[in-house]
């Protein structure tokens, strides 16, 4: 027997909330925020290839085509952004959620170009086949600014995350905080060159490569978590606010999917065998509007009427 009205009868003081539809307005939030993060990462990338150019430093302009995949994983953030807003439909009942988690599993596309680069430039370092860049007082300047704008990305892209509860957010902050390691390595370089250690600059790569490496780890851990419908919330958690409610005489098989911010359950709820339907029902309702009173991530839970198990 499942239980999952749409005008539940209340007992008690908790008050009911009907299945929230995806607000709109957080991802015209999410989407603005991409928007400022993609322009300031074009400018960066274009102040780093333009030097690059004129000044024949190879390490200056590969960090430029860096920055470039920061700009790149922008717009699939926005893509995705724009279609996880669309509204559930007859053909997708549980709304479109998962194509920002899809846009944040595609920046790891990006973490990986961004990585082979890195380790390209230091095996050619390593080998002998690429020459040091022509150092100047104004390489350092470039790189140094471009580093401060990066992290005041990352700052900003990280707070407005956490704010909006937004993976695709987090995922381009931890792609954009891997290409300020990386410029922080083209510095080095540059200083390493200049007081006659150009041997320094491959090797300070190879550790940039294991920062970016990780991060890309922790986005695939957290990607495929709600792609293959990882828990998310403990069972015990929810067992705690379901006992809480007069009645119930216990449960199970609780189940939880969906992302931090927008989850989907359901469990099985024992009541007494000689209890009325009616009066069962909204003791259904109760426990489904104190888990969603607890727990406001909850965009819908399937209260499932049993009766306990035979001794």
């Amino acid at each position: 027997m499942v239980a999952r009205a749409d005008r539940p009868r209340i007992l008690g003081p908790v008050r009911h909330r009907d299945p929230v539809p995806v607000s709109n307005r957080r991802y015209r939030a999410v989407a603005g925020v991409l928007v400022r993060v993609l322009l300031l990462n074009v400018v960066v990338a274009l102040a780093k290839i333009a030097f690059g150019y004129t000044s024949g430093a190879i390490s200056i302009l590969s960090d430029g085509f860096h920055s470039l995949t920061d700009a790149a994983s922008n717009g699939v953030g926005l893509v995705g952004v724009r279609a996880a807003s669309r509204p559930p439909d007859a053909d997708h009942p549980y709304g479109h959620r998962k194509y920002e988690t899809v846009a944040a599993a595609a920046v790891i596309v990006f973490l990986l170009l961004v990585l082979v680069e890195v380790l390209r430039n230091a095996f050619n370092r390593l080998t002998g086949r690429s020459p040091l860049p022509v150092i100047t007082t104004s390489s350092f300047a470039v790189m140094v600014g471009t580093v401060a704008v990066n992290v005041l990305i990352v700052w900003y892209e990280s707070r407005a995350a956490e704010r909006l509860a937004s993976e695709v957010l987090l995922a381009d902050a931890m792609q954009t905080r891997g290409d300020v390691w990386t410029s922080l390595t083209v510095i080095t370089a540059l200083a390493g060159a200049r007081l006659g250690w150009p041997m320094f600059d491959p090797m300070a790569a190879l550790v940039v490569a294991g920062f970016i490496g990780h991060a890309g780890l922790q986005i695939a851990r957290t990607t495929t978590g709600i792609l293959s419908d990882r828990i998310v919330i403990a069972d015990a958690d929810l067992e705690r606010i379901v006992m809480t409610v007069p009645g119930v005489l216990g449960c199970h098989q609780i189940r939880t999917r969906g992302s931090a911010d927008h989850v989907f359950l359901d469990l099985h709820v024992w009541l007494p065998a000689d209890m009325r339907l009616a009066e069962a029902h909204d003791i259904s309702h109760v426990v489904k509007d104190r888990l969603m009173h607890r727990y406001p991530q909850i965009a819908d839970a399937i209260i499932h009427i049993e009766p306990p198990p035979r001794p």
